[in-house]
């Protein structure tokens, strides 16, 4: 392997070893505190425009397996201690240098990854960028911005997905990046999914009578996607709403609210969840950057907090029989202390 260099928007710069694709990468660095689950992590659209670091020192060693891909692969660059060149599991395909070459991502190993996560941890997320040199001006770096991630990664076209067993409900998907996890929960649950492009009009989604509604996840700052938000408005209280992450953003600032950017975000299976109404504590997998801003809400109550931080996890809409959460029930990899969720959304289209 070639040395290469992971550059800091800061100016702090790290040595280490090139792996994956050969060509520089320039993204917003994250790091994800997960044990397990790197080849979902690849494969979340919401990691679309980032540079993606693993805080756990081992990676890739059970290898890269398709069947547990979520979607597409959108991150600028994969940063790790040590990756595993002789993955061992029966379910392996190819491992993740052969991933990462394909997908034209780069990567660099051999850093002290915990070092650089204190260190965004103090100075907040900024941008990077994997080279295989320091360059002299770092304008380009600074100067970058995750923008139209909703665009480059929702479905172009529509597509339905088969209730499993009998026919329970009929749901609308909109895509701003979804996961297709989410897409196995509905279907598990008897509910025949419609996945629609994040551009579809409300009307149209209104004229195919869903019993409910589901606002996917996906990348960047959910303020951007003005045409989406207006889009939701028209769907408050005409049919039952489920939103997670950045469908779970975009509902509050479509009720009123207003979003910010977090210091680092949350990234990882190991999010303390808090559930105001019973008083039980989840743990929770997460992708995140931004919050919604609770005392902001003029309608809705809030229904989850985030244990570390005090953050808005969730918020219950009673007045539209909807619901949303900043968390990811359908996590997998991950914690599934959630999943009931969707339980509770299928009730909630079959009362109505």
């Amino acid at each position: 392997m070639s040395k290469a260099y992971l550059i800091l928007a800061d100016g702090s710069v790290y040595e280490g070893e090139g792996f994956g694709a050969p060509a520089a990468g320039l993204g917003e660095l994250v790091f994800n505190t997960g044990v397990v689950g790197y080849i979902e992590t690849l494969t979340d659209p919401s990691y679309y425009g980032q540079i993606v670091m693993q805080t756990f020192p081992a990676v890739g060693n059970y290898g890269i397996i398709e069947e547990d891909f979520e979607g597409e692969c959108h991150v600028r660059g994969y940063v790790v201690r040590e990756w595993c060149r002789q993955p061992s599991n029966f379910r392996s395909q190819y491992d993740l240098d052969a991933f990462l070459k394909k997908h034209g991502v780069p990567g660099i190993c051999g850093i002290d990854t915990r070092a650089v996560t204190q260190r965004i941890r103090e100075s907040g997320v900024m941008n990077a960028m994997i080279s295989d040199h320091v360059p002299g001006d770092l304008s380009a770096l600074k100067a970058y911005a995750v923008t139209g991630g909703v665009e480059k990664t929702s479905a172009k076209e529509t597509a339905v997905y088969p209730a499993k067993g009998e026919k329970q409900c009929a749901v609308t998907l909109i895509d701003y990046g979804t996961k297709r996890n989410i897409v196995r929960e509905l279907c598990a649950r008897g509910c025949e999914v419609t996945v629609v492009p994040a551009s579809t009009p409300a009307e149209a989604i209104l004229a195919g009578n869903p019993d409910g509604v589901m606002l996917s996840n996906g990348p960047g700052d959910p303020a951007e996607n003005t045409g989406c938000i207006a889009e939701i408005k028209k769907l408050l209280g005409r049919v039952p709403l489920f939103g997670l992450c950045l469908g779970h953003q975009m509902m509050a600032i479509a009720a009123g609210g207003a979003t910010m950017k977090l210091k680092y975000g949350h990234r990882g299976g190991n999010q303390p969840v808090i559930d105001l109404k019973t008083g039980h504590t989840y743990i929770t997998s997460q992708n995140h950057g931004y919050a919604v801003v609770s005392d902001s809400l003029p309608v809705g109550e809030v229904r989850y907090v985030n244990a570390n931080d005090r953050t808005c996890e969730g918020v219950d809409y009673p007045q539209w029989r909807s619901f949303t959460v900043q968390f990811h029930p359908e996590a997998c990899a991950g914690p599934r202390d959630t999943s009931v969720l969707f339980d509770r959304f299928v009730e909630m289209m079959l009362d109505n």
